[in-house]
């Protein structure tokens, strides 16, 4: 691929990448709201809520801000059709793993809640997977360089 411009990417990747930065900036939105109001961002918040964030320990809020920020910044490498989308969004997706993996595994959140708990945060670990493969996928096929 040395020495050879970007090759010429389809209309759906500029709209998959165009979706994947409106779901970094709701990311980021919801990151940056539950810093500053705590478990009450969500609406209304049990007790439960409201103790299990604040027993959270400062590098779990670090890595949240930043699985989303990096997120963003990778959708948004996307659509810049960079390379660097690759290295940001596996940032993301590691960080995304070690925020739900300690949340599930160190809390009775499970217990208390429910398993229903667990659909949203597979779904975002989905999407991030899927960012990844669109950014290797791109990055084979010369739309980032």
């Amino acid at each position: 691929m040395q020495g050879e411009g970007k090759k010429r990417a389809p209309w759906w990747f500029y709209v998959a990448a165009a979706v994947l930065v409106l779901w970094g900036v709701m990311g980021v939105a919801a990151c940056v709201s539950q810093l500053r109001d705590g478990a009450d961002a969500m609406g209304a918040a049990s007790d439960y809520d409201r103790a299990l964030f604040a027993q959270l320990p400062l590098w779990y809020r670090v890595d949240y801000a930043i699985a989303t920020g990096t997120m963003l910044l990778g959708a948004l490498a996307l659509l810049a059709r960079t390379r660097h989308a690759v290295a940001l969004l596996t940032v993301s997706l590691v960080a995304v793993m070690i925020q739900f993996g300690w949340m599930f595994a160190m809390t009775d959140i499970i217990a208390v809640k429910g398993p229903y708990v667990l659909y949203f945060p597979l779904l975002i670990l989905a999407i991030g997977a899927l960012a990844l493969h669109l950014a290797h996928v791109a990055r084979r096929r010369g739309w980032i360089v």
